[in-house]
C-alpha cells in the first residue's frame, strides 16, 4: 500500500519533468551519498545501479539480484525526504510480468520512479525487441496506475551507448524507440551515450517527451543542455567512480609516501558525517 507521503513525493517528482527548468538529478549509491546530495539542495535523487553493484562487490550489467538492489534503494529512500527514482537496469526479468513485479518492488522500497533499459546484457550487440519492450513498459505503467501513484518511468534506449547499428542510423533509431516508449506510457526518455551538442539538439527536437541525457566527459554544461531542450540530466555512476578514484589516490599516497594529506584535506568532518543521519 502506497502512503500519502509517497504519493506526494511522486507528484513532486513528476512535476519536476514539466517545468521550464532542467532537472539535474544526482545518482546515489548508498544512504550517505544520498544525504550529501540532499543537503546540497537537489530536489530529487536517482540511484546508480552500477554504483550500488560496485559497492556490493558485483560488476555492472544486471549481475546483482533484484532483492539486493532494492534493499539499497529502500535504505536510500528511508534516509532522505525528497523523491527517489531507482535504476533497475533492464527490470530483472525478460517478461512484462517480471518488469511489473520489479515496479511493485520499487514502490515497496519507497521510490517514485524507475529506469528501464532495452539492453540485453548477455548480447551487447542487440536490443530487446521493440514490441516486447513496449509491453514491458505498459506492464509497469499499469501496475503503478493500479497503485494510484504518479510514477515516473524513465525509458532508456542503449542505441548510442552500445553503438547499435551503423552510426548514420542511430539517431533515427533512437528517436523511433524513445517515441514508441513514450506512446507506451513512459514519462521520461533516456538516451545515454550522447555528448555532442548537435546530436543532443536533434534528439530534443525529435523526441515527443522529456529527454534525459547522461553527463559524461564532454557533455555541455547544464545551462547549455537546457537551451538545447534537455529536460533532465543525470550523472550515473560518475560520482561513485570519482570517489573510487580518490580512494585510489589516497591509497597510493599512504603506501608510497607515507603521508595523509589526500585523506585529510577536504574530508567531511566526523561530526558532520554523523549528523547526516540524526
Amino acid at each position: 500500500m502506497v502512503s500519502t507521503a509517497q504519493s506526494d513525493l511522486a507528484r513532486q517528482f513528476l512535476a519536476l519533468h514539466g517545468g521550464r527548468n532542467i532537472l539535474v538529478l544526482p545518482n546515489a549509491w548508498d544512504a550517505a551519498s544520498a544525504r550529501i546530495f540532499e543537503d546540497a539542495g537537489f530536489p530529487a535523487i536517482g540511484t546508480s545501479s552500477a554504483g550500488i553493484a560496485f559497492a556490493l562487490g558485483y560488476s555492472d550489467g544486471q549481475r546483482i539480484s533484484r532483492i539486493e538492489m532494492l534493499s539499497v534503494v529502500r535504505r536510500i529512500s528511508s534516509a532522505v525526504r525528497i523523491p527517489v527514482t531507482a535504476d533497475v537496469e533492464a527490470g530483472y526479468g525478460d517478461t512484462p510480468e517480471e518488469a511489473a513485479q520489479t515496479a511493485q518492488d520499487v514502490l515497496a522500497a519507497g521510490a517514485v520512479g524507475m529506469n528501464l533499459e532495452d539492453a540485453i546484457h548477455d548480447r551487447p550487440d542487440e536490443l530487446v525487441d521493440l514490441d516486447l519492450q513496449e509491453e514491458k513498459i505498459r506492464a509497469v505503467v499499469e501496475t503503478c496506475e493500479r497503485a494510484r501513484v504518479s510514477f515516473v518511468l524513465n525509458a532508456r534506449t542503449d542505441v548510442f551507448l552500445a553503438g547499435i547499428g551503423p552510426a548514420e542510423t542511430r539517431l533515427a533509431r533512437c528517436v523511433e524507440r524513445l517515441n514508441a516508449y513514450r506512446d507506451a506510457g513512459a514519462r521520461s526518455l533516456f538516451a545515454p551515450g550522447v555528448s555532442d551538442k548537435e546530436t543532443i539538439a536533434q534528439l530534443a527536437r525529435g523526441v515527443r517527451g522529456p529527454l534525459n541525457i547522461l553527463a559524461v566527459t564532454g557533455t555541455p554544461a547544464v545551462a547549455e543542455l537546457e537551451k538545447l531542450g534537455v529536460a533532465r540530466v543525470s550523472v550515473g555512476s560518475g560520482p561513485m567512480r570519482a570517489t573510487l578514484g580518490l580512494v585510489g589516490r589516497i591509497a597510493r599516497q599512504i603506501r608510497e609516501e607515507g603521508s595523509f594529506s589526500l585523506m585529510t584535506d577536504g574530508a567531511l568532518p566526523y561530526a558532520d558525517a554523523n549528523r547526516l543521519f540524526k
